[in-house]
């Protein structure tokens, strides 16, 4: 089973369409829980979080979350990325294997291009993070943000493909 964990302010609308996209693994009973992890947040991104059935943690710090997370592995995700279908069975394999962290292939659609890749490595949190909670333990350092612990982590690719959050204006 699976954690879900979402740090999010101010991102209602955002924060729907990634949830929408979880019902199938919360259905199939590999999700436990999502805790949303909110920064102060002024829109209804509390009341997203509460019709969804999360565990909202409003002006808590990301360790609170991992308190409160029911299982053994944890997907970080960012407000309004998106898990496309066929997600769940390779996420299901590489916890059952036990293997270390992994992200989420892009969809074709929103992959950056190769020279992009290279010189401007972008947001490591943008294909998602896979991890158990004793790795994630291990890397977190108090006062840091999920972001911080995908940030130089090598990590498998899933064949399994998500849309990222757009970027923030």
């Amino acid at each position: 089973m699976i954690s879900v964990l979402i740090e999010t302010q101010n991102s209602d609308e955002p924060l729907a369409r990634t949830l929408a996209g979880l019902v199938g693994g919360a259905v199939e009973g590999l999700l436990s829980d999502v805790v949303v992890v909110d920064e102060g947040s002024v829109d209804q991104t509390h009341r997203v979080a509460d019709q969804a059935g999360c565990i909202f943690l409003q002006d808590q710090t990301l360790l609170d979350g991992f308190r409160r997370a029911r299982s053994e592995w944890f997907l970080f995700l960012e407000p309004g990325a998106r898990l496309l279908d066929g997600w769940i069975e390779p996420v299901a394999m590489h916890v059952e294997r036990m293997q270390g962290p992994a992200c989420f292939t892009r969809s074709q659609a929103h992959r950056r291009p190769f020279l992009s890749r290279v010189f401007k490595p972008g947001n490591p949190l943008a294909d998602g993070l896979l991890i158990s909670k004793r790795q994630s333990m291990a890397l977190f350092n108090p006062g840091k943000k999920s972001v911080d612990i995908a940030r130089g982590l090598a990590m498998k690719r899933l064949r399994a493909e998500i849309i990222p959050a757009p970027l923030k204006g």
